[in-house]
């Protein structure tokens, strides 16, 4: 291992833990569902399968009130493989693929959200 994937291990969680933005993505996940948007959400629900050997898991599968399904990809898109990875994705599946990041308090908070 080198050092430098030695140093980006440090700070990984276990598969299937939220981070602190993902969670915080989640409780706004859920105010929409409370307010009728989302009909349902599950954090890495969705394993996408891209080539032999590779996959891409989002961290949020989304279905909307109309049914529609959506995949929402918190903060790991600005990584050269992960933003790959899902453009991709969204090539290969007839699904929207979208990129969240918080926005800094400096910038009014919130989310930004790019689509792909």
């Amino acid at each position: 291992m080198t050092a430098q994937r030695a140093l980006q291990a440090l700070g990984r969680l276990k598969v299937g833990s939220m981070n602190k933005t993902e969670d915080a993505y989640a409780a706004t996940l859920n105010a929409r569902r409370y307010a009728g948007e989302v009909a349902w959400f599950k954090f890495e629900g969705v394993k996408l399968r891209l080539a032999n050997n590779t996959s891409y898991t989002p961290d949020f599968a989304v279905m909307l009130a109309d049914g529609a399904l959506e995949m929402h990809e918190v903060n790991g898109f600005r990584q050269n493989g992960a933003r790959a990875k899902i453009k991709i994705a969204a090539d290969l599946y007839p699904l929207r693929f979208f990129a969240v990041r918080a926005k800094p308090k400096k910038e009014g908070g919130g989310w930004a959200v790019e689509e792909f």
